[in-house]
């Protein structure tokens, strides 16, 4: 037995975010980042919309990018002292999955976050409060899924929270928000989408019901990507759109390798972040290249690369088709090939050596390992990332 599970409700379309004025109940807590929706009105149209629902309103502001454990239980100490019945978080994957995770505090102080990284390990959530979920980039689909990527910044770890309780009980997708998206941003929300299709789609997990999801994905973003970045807001519109139908494919399909080494290589190194999405791009033809040794996941990705009309005959043709269209679109937004070249090499060659061994286990051990198509040990993803670094080729 499988299960699929969405939000009772997503509102999408221009003018979706009022949408909040049906919302029933008497307190509302918002989370949200840093001051763009702010800046950009957002914010207040929530508030408004929520007081003309009936809702007194409190704020939770400055949710950093890649948010820490510190935050998640400020936010739900917060919570806990305002009593909502309403979790609304508006912007980036950033607000929204710390909301996730301060929801479950909120309802279970006596939870530990250690409780909370085993998979599908939380408690029945809505005994106090139901979550709405508002994206402002097109790349996370948090609002569709059950995930939450929660930083534990003094272990330099990402954890990946997964369980059907968090949900989210109605998203709203509303592309007005997107519009606001920099460049670069729109770049890599725009790969961790497709990284997200192309995963969900030669998972372990996949199914009759994510399969279309994920195709469907990857056709929209390959064709509205790249106008998307260079400012045409039609677009911009249809990608908010296609990065939701990914959600809707991988909260179901689960992912593989590519978002396990995206997750512990993302905050292991002094010399900066690597941005997620930037991440999963660089990553995603190298892992594709070594997926491809298992027959089964090399058809798949060939029946993508069907799928989107590329040229090749024999399946290992159309694998090395998607690898190369892959490679374009990274090239066209200006994403580096490798590590080394992320940000001007800010990721130190020695110190990525020296951790190497220890990124490599906590890769493996990552929640997304399990539904990759293809099993990988240590040494082997040591070897991965090397080719990562170094833009190498994958040959084993």
């Amino acid at each position: 037995m499988a299960r699929f599970t969405l939000p009772r409700d997503l509102y999408h379309g221009k003018g979706a975010i009022d949408a909040l004025k049906t919302l029933k109940g008497k307190r509302a807590f918002v989370v949200v980042g840093g001051g763009s929706m702010k800046r950009f009105g957002f914010l207040d149209k929530v508030t408004q919309n929520l007081k003309d629902a009936g809702m007194e309103v409190r704020l939770f502001e400055g949710v950093e990018p890649d948010p820490s454990v510190e935050t998640v239980m400020k936010g739900a100490a917060e919570m806990r002292a305002f009593e909502p019945d309403w979790i609304v978080s508006i912007g980036g994957g950033s607000p929204i999955d710390a909301a996730k995770a301060m929801w479950a505090f909120y309802e279970y102080p006596e939870t530990t976050f250690e409780a909370l990284c085993i998979p599908f390990n939380f408690p029945a959530l809505r005994t106090k409060a139901r979550f709405c979920a508002i994206p402002s980039t097109s790349g996370t689909a948090t609002e569709v899924t059950a995930f939450s990527v929660i930083t534990d910044y003094a272990k330099g770890v990402k954890y990946p929270l997964a369980d059907f309780n968090i949900t989210p009980d109605v998203a709203i997708v509303d592309p007005d928000l997107a519009e606001t998206m920099p460049q670069k941003l729109t770049a890599h929300t725009g790969m961790d989408a497709m990284t997200h299709a192309i995963e969900a789609y030669v998972s372990t997990l996949h199914c009759n019901y994510t399969d279309p999801l994920a195709l469907h994905a990857i056709e929209m973003i390959s064709r509205y990507l790249i106008p998307s970045y260079n400012g045409d807001m039609d677009a911009r519109a249809k990608m908010h759109d296609a990065q939701c139908l990914a959600g809707m494919a991988f909260s179901n399909a689960l992912l593989g390798i590519v978002h396990s080494m995206a997750h512990k290589t993302g905050a292991a190194y002094t010399g900066g972040h690597i941005v997620h999405g930037c991440a999963n791009a660089m990553y995603l033809p190298k892992v594709i290249r070594f997926n491809a040794k298992e027959q089964e996941a090399a058809e798949r990705y060939a029946k993508i690369s069907r799928f989107l009309h590329l040229k090749g005959d024999s399946v290992s043709e159309l694998v090395d088709a998607l690898i190369a269209h892959i490679n374009g679109l990274n090239r066209m937004l200006e994403i580096p090939s490798c590590i080394k070249e992320y940000e001007g090499g800010i990721i130190d060659e020695r110190e990525f050596l020296e951790k190497l061994p220890k990124v490599a286990e906590l890769a493996v051990g990552d929640a997304c390992t399990g539904s990759n198509p293809r099993q990988i040990v240590p040494e082997q993803m040591e070897k991965l990332l090397r080719c990562c670094y170094y833009d190498t080729e994958v040959d084993f």
